[in-house]
Order: structure tokens, then C-alpha cells, then sequence
């Protein structure tokens, strides 16, 4: 069995400043991580770190083709997630994220899938709000105690 994870939103944003919100740590900071080692470029490795939750995580990049994808392999265990990125109109964008090569079986790849899904749901929704209407609806600070 090899599971993908995929959640998904239409943004209304232009599809550069929805593919630039993944790319540059300043904007994603407000919607998703606290801070970053620096901007997503190919090749290269950074470290997104959640201080309310004591944890970070080095992000290498795999791929980025302008304003389409982002792959980048993260996490314990690592596995690989795409951000692509469909422009619907010139104001507004489609973003799908796919999370896949998990190498966990059983009760292990189960509760993978439902803690990724939900993590890259609250990510969408919270860069959904940051995004269109300039709101820190600070999602992913209030998911989990301590609160």
C-alpha cells in the first residue's frame, strides 16, 4: 500500500503570492511555523521550528518550479509533500498539498495519515484566512495544549 495524504483549498490570490506565502519564512511565518533557517530554494536544506511545541524539523527541497510545485522530504519519519499550485483565474488559485512516501505500516501509517491530514488541513485554512482577509487566526498555535 503506498497512501497519499491530499488536501486542498481555493485561494483567492493571485497564484504568485500563493506560491511566494510557501516560499518566503516572513509570510509563511504568519500562518504556519514560527521561523525558518531561511527561504525555500532547490537544493537546499532549512529548519522550520514550532517553539510553543519545542520541535523543528529540517526541510530539504527537492524541486521548485515557479509558481506550479514546491517538494520538499521533512519530517520523523521523512516523507516527501508536494504544494502545487493551479491558477483558476488571474486572482485566484488552487493549491493542493500531497504528502507521500511514508514508510510506516499498520496502526503506525494510520495515525501518520490522520495527524498529517489534519496538520495540512489547519495549514491550508489558516493561510486561506492570512491570505484573503489578514486574519492570524493563530490555528495551529491553539490545535494542541499546552494552551
Amino acid at each position: 500500500m503506498h497512501p497519499t495524504i491530499e488536501t486542498q483549498m481555493l485561494i483567492r490570490k493571485p497564484i504568485a503570492e500563493v506560491f511566494q506565502a510557501f516560499i518566503d519564512p516572513e509570510i509563511s511565518s504568519q500562518f504556519w511555523f514560527d521561523s525558518s533557517t531561511g527561504k525555500l530554494e532547490q537544493g537546499k536544506t532549512v529548519q522550520w521550528t514550532w517553539s510553543k511545541y519545542q520541535v523543528s524539523t529540517q526541510v530539504k527541497v527537492l524541486t521548485i518550479i515557479e509558481n506550479k510545485q514546491i517538494q520538499i522530504v521533512w519530517g520523523d519519519p521523512k516523507s516527501t509533500v508536494d504544494f502545487i499550485f493551479e491558477e483558476v483565474s488571474p486572482n485566484t488559485t488552487y493549491l493542493r498539498i500531497r504528502n507521500y512516501d511514508i514508510p510506516l505500516q499498520g496502526a503506525e501509517l494510520i495515525k501518520f495519515i490522520i495527524d498529517a491530514t489534519g496538520g495540512f488541513t489547519t495549514v491550508v485554512d489558516n493561510l486561506k484566512a492570512y491570505l484573503e482577509h489578514g486574519l492570524k487566526l493563530n490555528l495551529i498555535e491553539d490545535k494542541f495544549p499546552p494552551f
